[in-house]
């Protein structure tokens, strides 16, 4: 207890922590230390400041100021208050006075979860102190503290229910006010409290039972509060002082309006006695003109709700509310303005006789007059609707003389109107609109009467007024939108009713008077627009909106409104309920009758008035298009007459005619049926104006013909009339319409409907599909015609780049075209047709990135080309003719493949096109093997063009045959060295190669008979050829991968090929191409062999015998190169022995060493002393013509005659040492090695001419034999050794290895320092491998003695020798280069150095000891500098990545270089950390808690781990029933490997994860401690599962096989159950501890038990206990070493060493130090460390114990 408590003191601050600490030195009652004048003990601290004040203090806690609330109330007995408030609770309680806002945040949240988890007697405890937290924090200021106050209130009530009843009206006023807040969520958490606390029956009562609170509470706020007295001037800025006086005000106000509108009504009136003390006050009134906004929002509201349930009382404070609300009428605030108008309409209508107290004349009506004028200054929609209410509450004796009343308020509403804000935007347009009409309807029904004045105010309203707006909305486009001719047509049918009922006061008359007025004033108007050779268009469209709105409001379809209300006055209900009742009788016409018999509900009066209009306006405009050919004229007529299509019109239209030309029609071109004036007019007109060509536009001269057949009389007419149009000119109408139909629609804009564009579409339709005795409706010229158009337009379609509006116009060609196609027999035989068919295909043949049509659309084009081709076909097996879309479509394939570059998507849509194409044909029946041989002979290319295919291929592919001796050069190569990284478009023989192959698999499956039948295998020979050809690359991009993809989707294998054709035949046409052309081709036919597992009979009788290779072209060479590991051993020794008697000479030695080479690699092979042989003929070579072996000498000019020889007699070295059964002389050793040594200079002196393939061939090779060599030597064993020379081995290790290593070392760091582009993957994956494997070799001692120029960093601080700090410098950075080979060999040669860095900190360790503040050491800072890089780099590539979820990596891309280096970064930083002592290890761990880097790695550890981390390589250890894990096998970092690289950063992360839990475990555990919750489940559980037990039985099994032994102490192991036992045992002092590892072990805490104990108090018994339990959670080592530490310890301390007095132990727990600081006043002795701490803590320097000042 003592020890627990005096480790808490250190955390609890100044004051709290000094008392801990007494208290566990000597309690209460005992004497303190001189100069301690403060209490030990809470409770005395309680008693003397209550003695100090004379009164015991309200609350004691952590507050500011003496008004500040604590947590707890220290009152009379407060001991046993305490004990009622569970500890937990009071901790949290004392957390929410705390001023820091995340710490009451998480108060609050945590306040909550205990609330719900706890039970609730124990929440119970916590209601006496919980109202005045709740009324300190519910005003919080900030805002997620509030509404999770809120919250907590919720789980609170939901625990203690009835229980909070004591303590309601202590919380009610608070409670209130936060239903109110201005966060809507905080609010909104209150009011769910309220709602949980009281059912909606109970919540008017509540509130009646805590009123008198409530009130006081809230007129506290609104009167006697301010900024200073709600918060701190001392601690609180003066902007957030006033930030919460504003909101706590504006809260008050709206609390208030609260309560009036929540209480029972019958208690409204008991608040009268108890409001009045805060209406009295002028300034509860001043809060009108508040300068917040808010505020101000908040009083009027209030305003509103004293008029509606307190108008009484409002009525005696007349003179003060209303000056306050009324002269604020022009507040433009849009927080304000809803409120105010509100405010406003409840004063003029509560109190009678406001306008009393104010100037209505100069303080109210000119700020209203400005406002409207403004337009509402944004805020029309909030403003307009309240005007016809508030204008109806002025008095008369204000709005005299009614007649500049109204002009001014009818003009300002006007000017409001035309202001810039109100015209851009719709709905406040529509908002002035409405009030307008409404206001004007109003003041047109107060002035009926025949008296001057009333005379003059309707000739205003109609003349200065109505007639004025409706002008400046025809002249303003964006007015246009408004709701202004809706509006007319209600108020016209309102006037009109009024006008039609005869009334004794004679306002019927009245009304016909101001019709008449308005339509002769609207006529002017009319007249006025439309008279003019240039009219405005867009007038002239408005005015046929108007007209014809006014005609039929019911057809037009309305604007949307955001409200329903309409306002509808006393005098007209009854006409409208009598007019609704007449509804359902009459509104059951069809469109036909409404357009014959006119639309219903129309008076006669509007109707006669509305043709006089039509009429007049219709002959203005035949004027302006007989005299100026006024193209806006006849568009005006054309939408006059769409909607006014009657007789007198069409008779106007014809007077004017004849008055113009004075010609009548003759009556010889007259039928009777034109006696219709409509019909004349046509013939008249219209036809004339269709002939026209001249005019672009043509749809309205459409729209014309519609209106005249919506005016005859019967059918007959209208039947009459289109076959004469058919007859005449309507075949050029059709073929204009065409025109129009499809380039309208491929425009950007267009103005035709889609309805009225599918009518026009239908009728072309049926003009194509429908015909009689199989002629068509019209010439077939003209159906030629159409369908060009139709086809000229789907091509244009097709080349558009954005086809958003081409989706209507393709959508109905396709049904055009569909219809054509399936209902006209024989309708490709037209050349057009199959032009048509042919676009048709090429859109569906296409990617949509390139039409850039929709999938709905694409999917239609498809149906039709399918019925183009069901029309194609039949025609085909009918006719016999050839047809010309075959040929066209196949050469537009074969254009596509070759020649314009495809994706993979591309290439799918082009192949699915082929597909249906080609089963189509089969449809053919007997003519399908003759179309389908006709139509591929069509796409496949000649000789040539597929040698260009094959050309137009990068040569990347040669790298890896040539480096891995699978194929031999000695020349240049010729081709395209085309780049594929990046690339986006697939090569076109890859194209090729799969299109023919999916037709020459279709062509096979369906069993179709050519007369050549060796066609297909033809075709899959380039197939192979492309599949080997990605195969070779080294890392084929993602292109390429998904393209291999593709071909399995799609069902073109090679198991598919395999199984269809002839695999004999093929591999015939393989052979043959390999020994014309070799390379790839005997690359392809090598891959056949090995695939199919073609027998060596087979394989051999396809050479016949071996004297078909000679001579040795390079095509025979390739071909006997791939064919070498399936030939027999006899074979193979055959063609040795045939080559051997052309080896004495050089002349043709690269070919037989490229083949004996190929035969050795793939058997073995050495014909009685063959081998040795023929090295003895390549020593003769040297000593005849040593220049044609490249000893150290420049390769510039060096011919690839010589470097190839030089690479074959390279690789020949290794095989001869493998397979030669002949033991090797001396001096052919000393050939070999010195030949290895002067090839491995030429490589290190000619690193700049890496970039030719075969300069680069011949470094690797030089490199892979230094690797050989070593590996030779180094593996060797006592038998292979006696055959040696005797003194090699020696020469070997002291010069060959140190020359080789002391070659490669600075050439590694010459070509990482050239290689500025790590994508070079050529380059990487070649040389750097083969350099990196080579010094993998390299042994600790070479590297100690390396010879590589000084390299020092400024400022880095380091205790290394300058040739190790060098050394680390150099290679350090290298693991961050895009580069695995050089990451993994930079690995390798570091590890060796690690083990051996720590002794050189370990002298300096001394002066770490006696600093006053923590000491940290730092591990290598090379390598922290690199790690520091890493993380900067990794964090953005990972931190989208939640932790937990696995990261997938793409093996040897940037990323995986990336995170490789890291891993392998921090294996040597864990090696490093090991090989360190305990001592050096604290400093290290405190060096890396300080910089967070270890919590970093974990955290990214947690990304790049799998969550089934099972292994599923070769496994080392014999197989048992247990899973493997990459937690179970060791991680192999082989420069070489490249075959695991999927699941190498997945492993290495593992082990990087099991290292650091086993050398670092308190590390982690203090990590996995500070995680979030959800990581921190997600670490437990991994940990536990995959983890755990492979740690336990590893720490378990050292100590069971542990050599260390301890005087004094024994310890033993128990596997079974994971226990640790120790004994202490010393004079008669017996210990015995049990050591419990926990199941999720290292991250829980290890438990130490108590066994067997003889001799030691309970006290110190249970010290010891804590300490060792200490040591092994905190120390970052293993049980064996942290049980050496305690024995250490409880040596110590019988050797009389005290304990440091602040951590309790001798040895200090992170440093292993022992207590030296002695205080000269007390003479107690403590641990730097935990000195540094208590002072930095307390911010004091005193002792701890005496409190005296520490020197």
């Amino acid at each position: 207890v003592l020890v627990l408590l005096a480790q808490r003191s250190l955390s609890l601050g100044p004051g709290l922590g000094a008392s801990a600490a007494a208290a566990a030195m000597g309690g209460k009652n005992k004497q303190r230390t001189k100069g301690n004048v403060r209490p030990s003990s809470s409770g005395q601290a309680a008693e003397l400041l209550a003695k100090e004040r004379g009164t015991v203090p309200g609350f004691i806690g952590f507050g500011t100021s003496h008004s500040d609330l604590g947590y707890v109330p220290a009152v009379q007995g407060a001991e046993e208050i305490d004990s009622l408030v569970d500890a937990d609770f009071r901790m949290v309680l004392r957390k929410l006075s705390k001023r820091d806002v995340i710490t009451k945040l998480k108060a609050t949240q945590e306040f909550a979860a205990m609330c719900k988890e706890r039970e609730a007697e124990i929440v119970k405890g916590v209601l006496p102190y919980w109202p005045r937290i709740y009324c300190k924090i519910s005003l919080d200021n900030d805002r997620r503290v509030r509404e999770a106050t809120q919250q907590a209130f919720e789980q609170l009530i939901l625990k203690v229910k009835k229980h909070l009843a004591p303590y309601l009206k202590n919380i009610m006023g608070y409670w209130l006010i936060a239903q109110c807040d201005t966060y809507s969520p905080a609010a909104s958490a209150a009011q769910i409290a309220f709602v949980k606390a009281f059912p909606s029956s109970k919540q008017s009562e509540a509130l009646v039972f805590c009123r008198d609170e409530v009130l006081n509470v809230l007129q506290d706020h609104l009167l006697k509060e301010t900024a200073d007295t709600l918060s701190d001037p001392q601690t609180v800025p003066e902007e957030e002082r006033e930030a919460k006086f504003f909101r706590i005000l504006t809260c008050s106000l709206l609390a208030l309006k609260k309560l009036l509108c929540m209480l029972p009504e019958h208690e409204n009136h008991s608040l009268e006695e108890k409001l009045k003390p805060l209406l009295c006050q002028q300034k509860f009134w001043k809060y009108s003109k508040h300068s917040v906004p808010q505020v101000r929002s908040a009083f009027f509201e209030l305003v509103s709700a004293f008029c509606q349930y307190l108008p009484e009382l409002l009525k005696l404070e007349a003179p003060r509310v209303c000056p306050a609300v009324l002269l604020s009428i022009d507040d433009s605030d849009a927080v304000v303005c809803p409120a105010l108008w509100e405010a406003v309409l409840y004063i003029v209508t509560t109190i009678e006789d406001c306008w009393r107290h104010v100037n209505a004349k100069k303080g109210v009506l000119p700020k209203l007059w400005t406002m409207v004028r403004e337009g509402g200054r944004g805020l029309a929609t909030v403003i307009y609707p309240s005007l016809l209410p508030f204008i109806s509450k002025v008095p008369p004796g204000i709005t005299e003389p009614k007649l500049d009343f109204s002009r001014a308020f009818f003009s300002s509403m006007i000017q409001g109107l035309s202001s810039e804000r109100a015209i851009s935007s719709q709905l406040e347009c529509s908002a002035i609109i409405t009030a307008f009409m409404e206001c004007l309807r109003y003041a047109m029904l107060q002035n009926i009467g025949e008296e001057d004045e009333q005379k003059q105010i309707q000739e205003m309203l109609i003349y200065d007024q109505l007639i004025p707006l409706i002008d400046a909305v025809l002249k303003e486009t964006r007015l246009q939108n408004g709701s202004l001719f809706y509006q007319m047509a209600d108020t016209l049918s309102s006037w009109e009713m009024k006008a039609e009922t005869l009334n004794d006061d004679g306002s019927g008359e009245v009304f016909q008077r101001v019709l008449l007025n308005f339509w002769d004033n609207l006529l002017k108007l009319c007249v006025l627009h439309v008279d003019m050779v240039d009219a405005d268009e867009k007038s002239l469209v408005a005015i046929s909106c108007l007209l014809q709105t006014l005609h039929n409001p019911e057809s037009s379809i309305k604007p949307s409104k955001r409200k329903t209300i309409k306002i509808r006055f006393t005098d007209e209900d009854e006409s409208e309920k009598n007019s609704e009742c007449r509804k359902p009788t009459e509104v059951t016409n069809n469109s036909e009758s409404e357009i014959l018999a006119g639309p219903p509900h129309i008076s006669l009066l509007r109707k006669q008035s509305l043709e006089d209009l039509v009429c007049r306006l219709a002959e203005l405009s035949i004027v302006y298009i007989n005299e100026q050919r006024s193209d806006q004229h006849l568009k005006f007529l054309s939408a006059l007459l769409g909607s006014f299509s009657s007789n007198r019109v069409f008779q106007v239209l014809l007077e004017q005619e004849n008055e113009n030309t004075m010609q009548a029609v003759s009556h010889k071109d007259v039928k009777p049926q034109q006696e219709n004036p409509s019909i004349q007019f046509l013939h008249q007109k219209v036809i004339t104006w269709l002939k026209e060509d001249w005019r672009k536009d043509t749809d309205f001269l459409v729209d014309i013909l519609y209106s005249i057949l919506n005016c005859c009389h019967s059918s007959t007419e209208r039947k009459s009339i289109l076959d004469d149009l058919t007859k005449s000119s309507f075949i050029f109408l059709l073929v204009m319409l065409v025109d129009d139909l499809c380039y309208v629609g491929l425009k950007t804009t267009t103005s035709l409907s889609e309805s009225y564009s599918s009518e026009k579409w239908t009728l072309l339709s049926l003009v194509l599909s429908q015909h009689v005795r199989n002629e068509f409706l019209i010439g077939e010229i003209y159906v030629e015609r159409i369908i060009d158009k139709l086809q000229a337009a789907l091509s244009k379609a097709r080349d558009l780049s954005e086809a958003g509006n081409t989706e209507p116009s393709v959508s109905f060609i396709c049904d055009v075209a569909s219809s054509f196609f399936s209902s006209v027999k024989g309708c490709l035989l037209m050349p057009s047709s199959e032009d048509l068919l042919f676009t048709i295909f090429q859109l569906c043949a296409q990617s949509q990135d390139t039409t850039h049509l929709p999938d709905l659309l694409v999917r239609k084009l498809r149906h039709t080309w399918l019925s183009g081709m069901n029309s194609l076909v039949h025609q085909l097996g009918l006719l016999q003719k050839q047809s010309t879309f075959l040929q066209k479509s196949a050469l537009w394939v074969k254009n596509q493949i070759q020649f314009s570059p495809l994706d993979i998507k591309s290439l799918e849509v082009l192949i699915s096109a082929i597909h249906d194409l080609l089963t189509k044909l089969l449809e053919t029946g007997q003519l399908s093997g003759y179309l389908l041989g006709a139509y591929i002979g069509y796409i496949t290319p000649n000789i040539s063009e597929w040698e260009k295919l094959r050309e137009s291929l990068s040569t990347e592919w040669l790298h890896r045959p040539l480096l891995e001796g699978r194929l031999s050069m000695n020349h240049e190569h010729s081709g395209a060295n085309v780049k594929l990284c990046g690339t986006i478009k697939l090569p076109s023989h890859l194209c090729t190669g799969a299109l023919l192959s999916k037709i020459v698999l279709f062509v096979l499956e369906n069993g179709v008979a050519f007369e050549n039948h060796d066609v297909e295998r033809k075709k899959m020979d380039e197939l192979l050829y492309s599949l080997q050809w990605i195969e070779e690359l080294e890392n084929p991009p993602c292109l390429l991968l998904e393209f291999l993809n593709m071909l399995q989707v799609m069902n073109i294998t090679y198991e598919k090929l395999s199984a269809l054709s002839n695999k004999i035949n093929l591999l015939q046409i393989l052979f043959n191409r390999s020994k014309e052309s070799g390379r790839l081709w005997s690359l392809t036919m090598a891959k056949l062999i090995k695939t199919d597992s073609i027998a060596a009979c087979q394989i051999r009788d396809l050479y016949k015998t071996t004297d078909g290779f000679f001579p040795l072209t390079e095509g025979n060479l390739h071909t006997v190169q791939s064919l070498s590991p399936f030939l027999l051993e006899d074979e193979k020794e055959e063609l040795v022995i045939h080559l051997a008697f052309g080896i004495f000479h050089t002349i043709g030695a690269f070919g037989f060493l490229a083949i004996l080479n190929s035969c050795l690699t793939n058997g073995n092979i050495d014909c009685q002393g063959l081998l040795s042989g023929i090295l003895k003929i390549i020593i003769t070579w040297k000593k005849d013509n040593e220049d044609i072996f490249l000893f150290s000498c420049s390769l510039k000019k060096s011919s690839p005659l010589l470097l190839g020889f030089n690479i074959e007699v390279m690789r020949y070295l290794p095989l001869l040492l493998k397979h030669s059964t002949t033991p090797l002389a001396d001096n052919e050793w000393d050939f070999i090695l010195c030949s290895m040594m002067a090839w491995l200079e030429t490589t290190s002196e000619n690193h700049s001419l890496y970039q030719v393939p075969l300069v680069q061939i011949f470094a690797c090779v030089s490199c892979d034999l230094a690797s050989t060599f070593s590996t030779y030597f180094q593996e060797a064993t006592p038998e292979v050794i006696e055959n040696l020379p005797v003194n090699l081995i020696s020469e070997w290790k002291e010069f060959f290895s140190e020359g080789i290593h002391n070659l490669l070392l600075p050439l590694l760091v010459k070509v990482t320092g050239e290689s500025k582009l790590a994508s070079e993957k050529s380059f990487q994956n070649s040389i750097l491998m083969s350099l990196g494997e080579a010094l993998t070799h390299i042994s600790k001692d070479q590297l100690l003695s390396h010879k590589l120029p000084a390299k020092f960093v400024a400022g880095q601080k380091t205790n290394l020798p300058d040739k190790l700090q060098t050394l680390l410098n150099t290679l350090s950075p290298l693991l961050l280069f895009q580069a695995r080979p050089v990451q993994v060999a930079v690995y390798h040669m570091l590890y060796k150095l690690m083990p051996e860095l720590p002794k050189f900190d370990d002298e300096d360790l001394k002066s770490y000891g006696e600093e006053e503040e923590e000491s940290t050491l730092s591990p290598p800072a090379a390598l922290m500098s690199v790690l520091a890089t890493q993380e900067l780099l990794l964090e953005s590539i990972l931190e989208n990545v939640p932790v937990g979820e696995f990261a997938m990596v793409q093996p040897l891309s940037d990323e995986f270089c990336l995170v490789l280096g890291y891993l392998l970064t921090w294996k040597l930083v864990l090696t490093f950390f090991k090989a360190a002592s305990s001592q050096l290890r604290a400093l290290y761990s405190q060096y890396l808690r300080r910089t967070k880097s270890l919590n970093k790695l974990l955290y990214h550890l947690f990304r790049l781990m799998p969550e089934n981390p099972v292994f599923s390589g070769p496994i080392s250890e014999v197989p048992n029933k247990e899973t493997k894990t990459f937690f179970t096998e060791e991680v192999h970092l082989d420069v070489k490997a490249t075959g695991v690289l999927a699941s190498q950063i997945p492993h290495l992360a593992c082990s990087v994860y099991h290292i650091t839990l086993k050398d670092l475990p308190a590390m982690v555990r203090l990590w996995w401690n500070s995680c979030e919750k959800r990581v921190f489940n997600v670490v437990d559980k991994f940990t536990s599962k995959y983890v755990s037990n492979v740690l336990s039985l590893q720490e378990i099994s050292s100590v069971q096989s542990s050599t260390q032994l301890f005087n004094g102490m024994t310890v033993k192991a128990r596997s079974a159950t994971r226990e640790v036992i120790a004994t202490y045992s010393v004079d008669d002092i017996f210990i015995e501890l049990i050591i419990q590892l926990p199941p999720n072990y290292p991250l829980g805490s290890i438990t130490v038990e108590s066994g067997k104990r003889v001799g030691v108090a309970v006290q110190q018994w249970r010290n010891w206990m804590l300490q060792l339990s200490t040591y092994l959670t905190h120390q970052n080592g293993s049980i064996m070493e942290g049980l050496a530490l305690w024995k250490n310890n409880v040596d110590k301390r019988f050797e009389g060493v005290e304990d440091c007095m602040i951590c309790f132990s001798v040895i200090h727990g992170s440093n292993y130090s022992l207590p030296k600081k002695a205080c000269r006043t007390c003479k107690k002795k403590f641990h730097s460390a935990c000195l540094y701490k208590w002072f930095t803590s307390s911010n004091k320097s005193t002792c701890p114990l005496c409190r005296e000042t520490f020197f």
